[in-house]
């Protein structure tokens, strides 16, 4: 069976006192170690660090990420908004956007010194049309990608990600016909953990940097795998970065540039920094030759990942009344929905995966980990009208301290306009 990451029976019992259920329990210490692991990435002329603020854009993490000497990368002109009503300085967000911003938030980044990557040919034409002579960043689909599914994986030709690498004659084009300076070359190419792959990739950017003699930055993106169950693996970040801190060197032997590294983790930083907390509302079984279902007050509302992508997650059970026994368990969600489970089959095959844990009981307590990346920030918000969960952060020091507010059914409907 699964154990805690970093609470205790005791603290777990204490936050739902305090703030109920479901609720997410982000750990400070954790967060701050993350960082300084991923500040430590080999190097060869200097490193960004910017924490892909997708995978959670709470305020508060923003500040506590921003205080340790990581800058941020955003996916969308709003998140760059968001961050700086956050308080960062938008000179350290970095923007790589499917889509665009409008022309008033454009400009209003822009002026703000919001740092762009351009990630296809018409964003190029568009930015170049109102910034003439700027620098710009440039994203590229070098070829390849990793990852677990077609899901994750944002690199090789099945990927909308980026400008397909075949048409880097095209990028400097434009570039030169609007006098853009391609001073960052970024890469991105998945949430895989294979070494090798990751370094195929750098060197298919490298060849790319290679082509645009201003580029100063080589931004390889992240997608750095983090083992949330106990059989899986965590990417080694000294293993895969030595090798391209090498490559850094020879470019510079090569072309005299001293180029400086950006590495955008976001998993890496965060699954394992969170715990969703949760109570059993209701046990139930389908008879002989049937299934024992676990149905909790959380499902696809706080954590889409399992429904999306069969990704695996801890589950811890904290019965109030051990009895020592074990049943296994199919854990479901409060949704009502088919998809909506928290122990699907890891191959994706669609059929149920029981989870051998503790007998339970209404009311025990029941902790979902590694929920602190791409959970809160990607759920399937207010699907049955359930409210936000509250967001908590656990300091240092050990005092809990709430980051967001549970949501209300007044917040939920506020924005509806009755026909009258």
């Amino acid at each position: 069976m699964e154990k805690l990451k970093f609470l205790t029976p005791e603290l777990a019992e204490e936050t739902r006192a305090k703030f109920g259920t479901p609720t997410y329990l982000y750990d400070e210490q954790t967060l701050k170690a993350q960082a300084a692991k991923a500040l430590a990435f080999p190097n060869a002329f200097g490193l960004t660090v910017r924490y892909a603020m997708k995978a959670s854009p709470n305020a508060a993490i923003l500040r506590i990420f921003d205080r340790c000497g990581l800058q941020l990368d955003a996916s969308s002109g709003w998140e760059c908004e968001r961050a700086i009503l956050a308080g960062i300085n938008p000179e350290h967000l970095s923007l790589s956007t499917q889509e665009f911003p409008a022309r008033a938030q454009l400009e209003r980044l822009q002026a703000r010194g919001v740092q762009f990557n351009l990630c296809s040919l018409s964003q190029i034409e568009t930015f170049g049309a109102h910034f003439p002579g700027q620098e710009v960043g440039v994203r590229f689909n070098p070829g390849l990608g990793s990852g677990g599914t077609s899901k994750t994986n944002v690199g090789g030709p099945a990927s909308s990600f980026g400008i397909w690498h075949e048409l880097v004659p095209q990028v400097r084009e434009l570039a030169a016909k609007h006098r853009l300076r391609v001073v960052r070359v970024h890469t991105h190419i998945g949430s895989g953990s294979d070494p090798a792959v990751w370094q195929r990739a750098a060197d298919l950017s490298f060849n790319m940097v290679r082509q645009f003699p201003d580029a100063t930055v080589l931004n390889l993106g992240g997608g750095y795998k983090v083992g949330r169950m106990a059989e899986e693996k965590t990417t080694d970040l000294g293993e895969i970065g030595a090798p391209i801190l090498q490559k850094f060197k020879t470019l510079s032997e090569e072309t005299g540039r001293a180029l400086r590294l950006e590495i955008e983790p976001g998993t890496f930083l965060l699954a394992n920094s969170c715990s969703l907390l949760t109570t059993v509302q209701d046990v139930a079984d389908t008879g002989e030759g049937g299934y024992h279902f676990l149905k909790l007050d959380a499902g696809m509302t706080e954590i889409l990942r399992p429904s999306l992508y069969a990704a695996q997650h801890p589950v811890i059970l904290l019965p109030r009344k051990p009895t020592g026994a074990a049943k296994p368990y199919v854990v479901v969600g409060h949704c009502c929905e088919s998809g909506d489970l928290l122990t699907p089959s890891p191959a994706d095959s669609g059929e149920l995966a029981p989870r051998e844990l503790p007998e339970a009981g209404i009311g025990d307590l029941c902790v979902i980990e590694g929920a602190g990346a791409y959970c809160s920030a990607m759920s399937a918000k207010n699907y049955n009208s359930f409210p936000e969960a509250a967001e908590v952060l656990l300091r240092e020091s050990g005092e809990l301290v709430l980051i967001r507010r549970r949501q209300t059914l007044e917040q939920i409907v506020q924005n509806e306009v009755p026909l009258r």
